[in-house]
């Protein structure tokens, strides 16, 4: 039996912490908050609660084979899982909606039809067929096992097949960034392109630089469909800690990690800001990359000496909306309002252009969970956008951007709640700052999932460090950022340390 310490109590670590346990390990997390879950945030007023965090849940097979590999209740019977129908309800710049059903691709096709014309349908399913090769060429390799050593493999191989455009008298082009896909296989029309960059938009990625890899990111949702949690994510995030409270997993609670003790080149515990010592075996640190340098300088968490960098992310915003009114019926549990003008929105964000865009694009949720809400009189909505994420430390400049950002969300999410200004009773803001201070990344940034090509840019630091004993886990590390990876990775930890480095992945 090894000692085992687990720094942080996010998704990841928590899912690790409770594969290792049920390995017959001791497992104690240590965590600087008072509670756990990371980014799985979850804020109650007056009545009200909203998610802070994801609001809904993909691959729940992910977190279904974690309960069944740690105990004998499935994940069913810890939390109600309802698939959202339709999945999402799509406003476009020209007033257009679109009703998108839940893991039916034919469905969907046929939604496109009804919405944007005969032909549009039949474009997206080509491009859907054609994103269906990327996954499965990407899935286990990239997303089941640790990260290769020979990760230049996915850095420099494209898995989308992308079509080949002919030019007159000039070389042919095929796509190599999702914007591309847009723009040569999906047609001139600008909802269809729309539809396709959001995708990218919602993880934090440019799609005029994201590789058209991230044509999974529509894939994963379309085939294997969207979830919700009956008490929202946090009731999954509470699941989870359950069971690792089930199988004997230590919890101490408002015990900041300063240093990760290191013993001939090898973990060998940590030490709290209290001056005490925690001896270990294994670390497994559940924290962004700044945190971990900073825990043990020097360390290297990249598979290779020369791998890229990983680019920066932009952050969200998050405004909570407490309405009177009943919800009403049939009102779409998540609708995306588009932004009026894309290109602003994109330079806004990744740079070249004015600080805050007219009208961004703007997810909105309205549960429809009585868990949310008083009484079934109110309605709780949260409206979700990207954002810059914050450089050093915000202050009241930034503040007041964000706050103005706020109410430019609330007007346009006027377009998916028409009566929204008058059913109004208070309003709360999330900023980039909120998430730094849950979960400890530089200026809020969100990580998006992992993804191959483009040189290894949107590849993440691999869960074996050039120190032994020390892994990493969590959405900073391989297989990225989304309760799914954060899932993923945990899982890839659990096996390195119980199985060692010759582990290839759950067969």
């Amino acid at each position: 039996m090894a000692r085992i310490v687990v720094i942080g109590a996010g998704m990841g670590a928590m899912t690790a912490a409770a594969r290792l346990a049920v390995a017959g390990h001791r497992v104690v997390v240590y965590e600087r908050g008072e509670t756990f879950g990371g980014a799985v945030g979850r804020v109650e007023r007056d009545g009200f609660a909203f998610d802070t965090g994801p609001g809904l849940l993909q691959l729940p097979a992910v977190y279904r084979d974690l309960f069944v590999k740690t105990g004998k209740e499935p994940l069913e019977k810890c939390v109600e899982l309802s698939q959202v129908e339709p999945a999402v309800r799509h406003v476009f710049a020209d007033g257009t909606a679109a009703d998108l059903p839940n893991a039916s691709r034919a469905g969907v096709g046929e939604a496109l039809d009804a919405a944007l014309g005969d032909g549009a349908g039949e474009r997206w399913a080509a491009f859907m067929n054609r994103a269906r090769e990327a996954w499965d060429r990407t899935r286990r390799p990239l997303l089941e096992e640790p990260l290769w050593a020979d990760w230049k493999v996915f850095a420099e191989r494209e898995p989308y097949p992308s079509v080949a455009r002919k030019r007159v008298l000039r070389r042919e082009r095929r796509a190599v960034t999702l914007g591309e896909i847009a723009e040569f296989e999906l047609g001139d029309d600008p909802r269809l392109r729309a539809l396709l960059e959001h995708f990218a938009l919602g993880a934090g990625l440019d799609p005029r630089t994201a590789p058209a890899s991230a044509a999974i990111l529509p894939y994963l949702e379309q085939t294997f469909g969207t979830w919700s949690v009956t008490g929202g994510m946090r009731a999954l995030a509470q699941a989870v800690y359950e069971r690792c409270l089930a199988r004997r997993v230590e919890f101490v609670f408002g015990a900041a990690v300063t240093r990760i003790v290191e013993k001939d080149g090898r973990a060998a515990g940590v030490e709290l800001a209290d001056g005490g010592v925690a001896d270990a075996d294994f670390v497994v640190a559940g924290v962004a990359p700044a945190a971990l340098a900073e825990l043990l300088p020097g360390v290297e968490i990249r598979a290779a000496e020369d791998a890229p960098a990983r680019s920066g992310m932009p952050s969200r915003l998050t405004v909570l909306l407490a309405l009177s009114g009943a919800r009403p019926e049939g009102a779409p549990h998540r609708t995306v309002v588009h932004a009026a003008d894309r290109a602003a929105e994109l330079a806004c964000l990744f740079g070249g252009g004015d600080a805050m865009a007219d009208r961004p694009t703007v997810t909105v949720t309205r549960p429809g969970d009585p868990a949310s809400v008083p009484d079934e009189a109110h309605e709780a909505v949260t409206l979700t956008a990207t954002v810059p994420a914050f450089p050093g430390t915000p202050g009241q400049a930034s503040r007041d951007v964000f706050a103005a950002r706020a109410e430019q969300l609330i007007a346009h999410a006027t377009r998916a709640v028409p009566d929204l200004r008058e059913r109004l009773l208070w309003h709360e803001v999330r900023t980039p700052s909120d998430i730094a201070e849950a979960t400890g990344a530089v200026g809020g940034a969100v990580p998006a999932p992992t993804l191959a090509a483009a040189d290894g840019r949107h590849l993440h630091p691999s869960n074996s460090t050039r120190v032994q004993g020390l892994y990493a886990v969590g959405g900073w590390s391989h297989p990225g950022g989304g309760l799914p990876h954060a899932g993923m990775s945990g899982t890839l930890v659990a096996g390195l340390i119980v199985e060692g480095p010759e582990f290839r992945g759950s067969q």
